[in-house]
């Protein structure tokens, strides 16, 4: 059996432009070509590939398809320049899968020189490090930033480094909150900050040190880095923050840390496809290298 890529990107563009619709506009074909190209894929792979809801969502098997079909288009947009010197081919579209934290860090500055020299865009998935290998797995990102050390079939990972996270609140915060010390009675009455639902660096730091369950503390949902760290020093709540992103608020006591000296690490690793080349390749070496200078 052989793939039709016309077929699949009448799947892909279903997927991308959410209804069946919107993929005959982009692909520039009648809604019935495009429903009929994938009735044809289907029927060749023997099983449905896209759930007809609202909007369409492909199955297991029709993301693993997307995954092959996104790669080979990536490829192709790395590879056809080189044979071909004279098409100017426009900038290299590059999805990665990351953690907000990497980028309100490290990562965007490691990353600049690169960006700077190369025809290089960014498609910046931020989520949880734990959620990101569902990225690459779809094909929906070609490199992630992950806790987790064992890399998928057909991919490779690198150790990027470990990011340590302290927690920490203002001196006013302090006072207000743990005016007879850090105790498990007061931290129930202590708001505490999280990323969003899979943050659990609070939590853990809670459990460990003070035995509190889940849901123990009030807590705030913060999805944005920065908002974060300005939140904590301004003494609305405390929060476990990369250290390297408050070094100098820890300097000079704009924040002091709940238990001083305790911290807890997160080891990262960089996962992306076994077979790079060109500016992919480029692009993971800088990455680990920005990390490897960065982080211990």
């Amino acid at each position: 059996m052989r793939l039709d890529y016309k077929l699949l990107q009448a799947l892909d563009a279903v997927v991308n432009r959410r209804s069946f619709e919107g993929a005959a506009d982009l692909l520039c074909i009648t809604q019935s070509a495009v429903s009929q190209r994938i009735r044809q894929l289907e029927k060749q792979m023997g099983q449905p590939l896209v759930v007809r809801s609202q909007p369409p969502t492909p199955t297991p098997t029709g993301q693993k398809l997307l995954g092959l079909y996104r790669r080979v288009q990536l490829l192709e947009q790395e590879v056809l320049p080189e044979l071909q010197p004279d098409i100017n081919s426009g900038f290299l579209h590059i999805p990665i899968a990351v953690n907000a934290d990497s980028i309100g860090s490290w990562l965007i500055p490691g990353l600049a020189p690169l960006l700077k020299r190369s025809r290089i865009t960014l498609d910046m998935q931020v989520m949880d490090e734990s959620m990101t290998l569902k990225q690459l797995q779809s094909g929906e990102a070609v490199g992630a930033i992950s806790l987790e050390q064992t890399p998928l079939p057909g991919c490779k990972a690198d150790y990027l480094g470990k990011m340590d996270y302290v927690c920490v609140a203002t001196p006013d915060f302090m006072q207000r909150y743990f005016p007879d010390g850090v105790t498990a009675e007061a931290m129930v009455q202590a708001p505490f900050m999280s990323f969003d639902t899979y943050d659990d660096l609070h939590q853990r730091f809670l459990e460990q040190h003070f035995s509190l369950p889940p849901g123990a503390t009030p807590g705030h949902r913060v999805r944005s880095t920065e908002a974060f760290t300005i939140m904590a020093k301004e003494g609305i709540a405390c929060g476990v923050i990369p250290k390297m992103m408050i070094e100098k608020e820890l300097e000079n006591s704009e924040l002091v840390e709940l238990i001083p000296g305790l911290i807890h690490s997160r080891s990262l690793y960089w996962h992306r496809w076994s077979l790079e080349s060109g500016l992919l390749q480029e692009l993971s070496e800088q990455i680990i290298k920005a990390a490897h200078q960065s982080m211990q």
